[in-house]
C-alpha cells in the first residue's frame, strides 16, 4: 500500500475520527485537558504504527500533562481502537504535540500588530 493511497487515506480518516471520540469520551484521566483535539493521524502502510498529532488548548504544563496522560493510556486506547476499527493489525500509537495552531495564532497576532503600527505611522 502506497503512503497516499486511497485506502491509506480512508484508514487515516477513520483512525482520526475514532481516536478523537475515544479521547473525548472514554478516557477518564484527570491529566488530559478537556480541550484536547486530534489534529492529524499518520498510519504506516504496514498498519503497525500510527503517529497521532495532538493539539491542546492551554498552557505548557497542561500540554505536558495531557501528553503524559495519553502516553500512559496508550494500551487502553489501542484496545478500544481495535474494537471499533476492523483492521488486520491495530497500530501502536505515538502521540506527538502539534504546535501549528498555536504558531498560527501567534503569527496572526504579529500580523495584526504590524498592520496596526503601519496604519498608525500613515496617520502621522
Amino acid at each position: 500500500m502506497r503512503k497516499n493511497s486511497i485506502k491509506n487515506t480512508r484508514i487515516n480518516e477513520e483512525v482520526l475520527h475514532e481516536l478523537s471520540n475515544i479521547i473525548r469520551g472514554e478516557i477518564k484521566d484527570p491529566r488530559i485537558n478537556e480541550f484536547t483535539s486530534v489534529v492529524a493521524v499518520e498510519v504506516a502502510p504496514d498498519l503497525k504504527t500510527c503517529k497521532a498529532y495532538i493539539s491542546v488548548l492551554g498552557d505548557e504544563k497542561s500540554q505536558e500533562d495531557t501528553l503524559a496522560g495519553l502516553k500512559s493510556a496508550q494500551g487502553y486506547i489501542k484496545n478500544l481502537l481495535a474494537k471499533r476499527i476492523n483492521l488486520r493489525n491495530t497500530p501502536s500509537i505515538t502521540f506527538i504535540m502539534d504546535q501549528s495552531i498555536e504558531y498560527g495564532v501567534q503569527m496572526s497576532h504579529k500580523i495584526e500588530e504590524l498592520a496596526a503600527s503601519m496604519h498608525h505611522e500613515e496617520e502621522e
